[in-house]
């Protein structure tokens, strides 16, 4: 299945169900926007709970996307998440059938979001006849990657799939860098990001090569890192931005200029305002003021100082933090 390379179609409703994040919280309130693991269990039946029955956390991100339009449905996965156990337990205990999804988006290529691909395209084509599964990604994110230390040290990264193993998978690998419609007219995929502003410079201290042998070259800005924006009618865009390592205020700014006639009304994802980029995190919450946006949920790498800092510069009515097991309705 190929995607098609035209603008998306508004949808009348969106879902979005957090499969992998770094924490749960089933208990704090949440904004109308969005609906707990708790409420989400007691809503489909639930009435005695264990911890057999709970998501679980782990440093990553992946996502559920549903959409509708008239009688059309179309899901897609964002990232896998690091690993299956996670991925495969919480897909479960939400209730969630593999079948239903009918392709994969990786966001770039680091093991924390692409480290359960296998094991997902399994569960999916086990459920779905062994029908091959669209995996989308861009071809620059196979490269392995390391993070250098304080001292100097590399501390490589684990690789991703490559795209034999993926096919070996049942996987049919569109592999592009240019932007996508993907098959239904539903769900955008961006092109590259562009860099435009002066305080976003990517992740410090990253690293990547070409083989084994290869000399380590310098990669903060992760040129492979790629959103899914989905125009929900009425409300305006909804932009998932797995890690930003591009940059939030980037990624926001780049999906205005493609969109330029629809507000964004909702940002997901992990955000990268940790460790060196805690401070970069004034200037984007003040840079987030002019998005007006009306849900900010912050995920995975976003870090606590920055979930603080957003709370206090736009407000508890906007930011609805993301854990696994919650689910974000539009």
């Amino acid at each position: 299945m190929s995607a098609i390379a035209r603008r998306p179609v508004a949808v009348d409703r969106l879902e979005v169900r957090i499969l992998v994040d770094n924490a749960v919280d089933m208990l704090s309130s949440t904004r109308p926007s969005s609906e707990s693991e708790l409420a989400g269990f007691f809503r489909r039946g639930m009435r005695l709970v264990g911890g057999r029955c709970l998501c679980c956390a782990a440093h990553g991100f992946a996502c559920l996307v549903t959409a509708w339009r008239g009688e059309a449905r179309h899901s897609v996965l964002f990232d896998t998440g690091p690993e299956a156990d996670i991925l495969l337990r919480n897909i479960a205990r939400l209730g969630v059938d593999p079948g239903t999804i009918e392709g994969i988006v990786l966001s770039h290529g680091h093991f924390d979001h692409v480290g359960a691909l296998t094991e997902a395209l399994d569960a999916i084509r086990e459920a779905n006849d062994a029908a091959e599964v669209p995996v989308y990604v861009h071809p620059g994110m196979f490269r392995t990657r390391a993070q250098q230390m304080a001292g100097g040290e590399m501390v490589v990264v684990e690789d991703v799939p490559d795209t034999q193993t993926m096919r070996a998978h049942g996987a049919d690998v569109v592999e592009t860098s240019q932007p996508l419609v993907l098959p239904g007219g539903l769900f955008h995929v961006s092109g590259e990001i562009a860099r435009t502003t002066s305080f976003e410079r990517g992740l410090p201290g990253h690293f990547a090569r070409t083989s084994r042998d290869a000399p380590w070259e310098s990669d903060p800005l992760i040129m492979d890192e790629r959103y899914l924006a989905i125009d929900v009618t009425g409300k305006g865009l909804v932009v998932l931005s797995a890690c930003s390592h591009a940059g939030l205020i980037n990624v926001l700014t780049d999906a205005r200029t493609n969109f330029p006639e629809t507000p964004i009304h909702a940002v997901i994802g992990g955000f990268h305002l940790s460790g060196a980029n805690e401070a970069i995190i004034p200037q984007t919450v003040e840079a987030l003021l002019g998005f007006d946006l009306s849900v900010i949920a912050a995920a995975h790498c976003t870090g606590w100082r920055a979930l603080v800092a957003l709370a206090a510069g736009l407000g508890e009515g906007v930011l609805d933090p993301s854990v696994a097991g919650k689910t974000y309705q539009f």
